[in-house]
């Protein structure tokens, strides 16, 4: 993976915010797209993946060889200052700015 120069040096979005809508654009997205379009070791997301899912806000659901991923868009999100808002808010708020 080449870091690319022109990439700014900070997000709003943590990496786990990345993924989600990546996921969201695509329920059927491999870890390898993933990867390549937040920026990060194919390693780092199923790791990720793994967080997400241990936390409810995914599912992973086997469809042949593929996997399906399944968002529950009702859990707050977790850090306290916007626990006030579900996944849903986020990630239409994600949709909106593409």
């Amino acid at each position: 993976m080449s870091i690319d120069p022109e990439a700014p040096a900070w997000s709003f979005l943590s990496n786990h915010g990345h993924i989600l809508v990546c996921i969201a654009r695509d329920p059927n997205i491999r870890v390898r797209e993933i990867a390549r379009a937040v920026g990060i070791t194919e390693r780092a997301v199923q790791r990720i993946l793994g967080e997400l899912e241990e936390a409810g806000v995914i599912s992973r659901l086997r469809k042949g060889r593929r996997t399906h991923y399944e968002i529950d868009g009702e859990l707050p999100l977790r850090h306290p200052v916007e626990s006030d808002h579900s996944v849903d808010e986020l990630l239409r708020l994600a949709r909106k700015a593409s």
